[in-house]
């Protein structure tokens, strides 16, 4: 699998598209207020040339305040409509990094970490969610200028050939400001990430901290990033403060040779009073950079935001194909299956077969790959090299929902998603009847414990504190619940005491509705148990059989350290 090269333009295009009826409705408005603030100012002169002349001027007057009160409801349109296309379009890009970050699986978390998606898929996806409404403003913005020049040339050709002459002077400055501009709101977004990631680890590792009394020296890690956050952000308001400030030099220079022109071409009789008004305020038109570069520091934020998007849509996701599974008794097989992890090699050329029906215990010390191995067992990681075959059907080929409902975990950690008790143990690629949650449930040993709580089974989540061991049971419920040719423990007994894993793991082999069972084995009473044991060590299997056979090995024994017991 290949990571493609990010391209946020791409990104915010398709965002753009989403939102495409609307942000033409959103460019509509916007142009057609500009439109009506352009013919106000020569209605404005034609009013005030038939005052001085004393002619009838209602019709004119009407006109004006028609025109004034267009703009308003224009602009009042155009302020709703711009918020409904920024939460739609947030909402799109958040639908989909989530969808994808959900389909590229432990991968995405393991490159960005949860805080750092976390701020990615909150704060920069509404920075970016504003480009479509800024795109849209960036035409009526680029209109007034245009508008108001061509409005001078109709005027008279000589103020538009005064405006014209510092044009480019302005174009300079906006193309500089926006190139400046994204560097520095890249700078600044990818600084908050990083402050992100370190407060989400905090507040995972909240226990630790206390029991630690390192909680001041935490909040300096997690702050550590501000005096850079803090330059960026100066750097940002620089650029846009040296921007304006530019622009403010040369826009009112603009203005000036403009009037001073309408007023020599007043004397010489070649314009009116009105028209030299209407002039004036064409010209603040023709110069407002100040609109503009508002809407090109939008669009450099959205850019920003959307290039921080786009390193996560790159991420590439799992494919899957499109074959089902064979009628079979759940038989796994690894060939020649190599893994790597941050440049080392977990598992190396891995050989091991599990016969359908059977229970295999991993065995081995922490970092040989017991882990990783279930990993790729089920399919939550894909080998560097190598092939995964579930009664003969290699997992790639397999379509996600047949794979997941084949294949089924328990994790030493487990997540548990849902409203209520009964909703975190029915979780999965098919609903269950509270029966079967039930039946589960007694089976995990974790029935007596759900039905003391307030509401029992219907206790919702957040009311409902559990032990470390309480919730892996109610993961186990979960995997137990869901049936499937394979069952996969990931230190899913970690927590528990020894009578209770001895009852679940009698449960397990005897009433389990899983046709084969891997699992990750920490006691050698619990390996004891299993049909077979693969002892890793060094990314390698080194040995394979049952646990009294290879108790008479001293390596195999060190595992269990010296109080274990055959």
């Amino acid at each position: 699998m290949t990571t493609r090269a990010a391209d946020p333009a791409a990104l915010l295009n398709s965002a753009t598209r989403h939102s495409g009826a609307r942000s033409v409705v959103l460019c509509l408005l916007s142009v057609a207020s500009t439109g009506a603030g352009l013919l106000l100012p020569a209605a404005l002169g034609r009013t005030l040339d038939l005052l001085l002349a004393h002619a009838p001027a209602t019709r004119w007057v009407l006109c004006c305040a028609g025109l004034v009160l267009l703009a308003v409801v224009l602009d009042a349109c155009e302020t709703v409509l711009g918020g409904t296309v920024d939460a739609r379009t947030t909402a799109w890009l958040r639908r989909r990094l989530t969808g994808h970050v959900l389909a590229a699986g432990p991968r995405a978390a393991a490159r960005f970490g949860p805080g750092d998606l976390v701020a990615r898929l909150v704060g920069n996806a509404s920075q970016a969610g504003t480009a479509p409404a800024a795109r849209a403003a960036l035409l009526a913005a680029l209109a007034g200028p245009v508008g108001g020049m061509v409005a001078l040339g109709l005027i008279d050709p000589w103020l538009a050939a005064v405006f014209l002459a510092g044009a480019p002077v302005l174009t300079l400055l906006l193309r500089a400001f926006a190139r400046d501009t994204t560097r520095c709101v890249a700078d600044y977004q990818q600084v908050q990430g990083r402050i992100a990631a370190a407060l989400a680890e905090a507040v995972a590792g909240h226990r630790t901290i206390e029991a630690a009394g390192t909680a001041d020296k935490e909040a300096a890690r997690i702050l550590r990033p501000l005096p850079e956050l803090s330059r960026a952000g100066h750097r940002m308001w620089r650029v846009q403060g040296r921007a304006a400030a530019q622009a403010s030099t040369v826009a009112p220079l603009l203005q000036l040779g403009v009037v001073a022109v309408a007023g020599v071409l007043l004397v010489r009789h070649r314009l009116s009073v009105g028209e030299v008004l209407a002039a004036s305020r064409y010209a603040v038109l023709a110069t407002g950079v100040g609109v503009l570069v508002g809407q090109f520091a939008s669009l450099a934020r959205a850019r920003a935001a959307a290039g921080r998007l786009d390193e996560v849509l790159s991420e590439p996701a799992t494919a899957h194909g499109d074959r089902q599974l064979p009628s079979g008794p759940g038989r796994l097989e690894l060939r020649g299956v190599t893994a790597r992890r941050g440049g080392r090699t977990v598992l190396d050329g891995v050989d091991l077969v599990v016969p359908g029906g059977t229970t295999l215990a991993l065995v081995g010390r922490s970092g040989t790959g017991k882990s990783l191995l279930a990993a790729l067992a089920g399919r939550l990681a894909d080998p560097d090299a190598g092939e995964i075959l579930l009664d003969g059907v290699p997992l790639r080929d397999l379509s996600r929902s047949e794979l997941r409902r084949a294949v089924g975990y328990a994790f030493e950690r487990p997540a548990l998603l849902g409203t209520t008790v009964e909703d975190a143990v029915a979780l999965g690629p098919r609903p269950l009847s509270p029966a079967t949650v039930r039946e589960a449930t007694r089976l995990a040993c974790a029935d007596d414990f759900v039905r003391r709580l307030p509401d029992g089974y219907a206790t919702p989540l957040g009311d409902a504190p559990r032990s470390g061991g309480e919730s892996q049971r109610l993961g186990l419920a979960r995997a137990f619940a869901h049936g499937g040719r394979l069952l996969i423990l990931d230190d899913a007994l970690s927590s528990l005491d020894t009578v209770t894993e001895a009852r679940i793991t009698g449960s397990l082999l005897t009433h389990g509705t899983h046709s084969t069972r891997l699992l990750i084995a920490h006691r050698a009473a619990t390996a004891a148990r299993a049909d077979a044991v693969a002892w890793l060590d060094g990314g390698r299997v080194r040995a394979v059989g049952t646990h009294a056979e290879l108790w008479r090995l001293d390596g195999y024994r060190a595992v269990f350290g010296d109080g274990g017991s055959a």
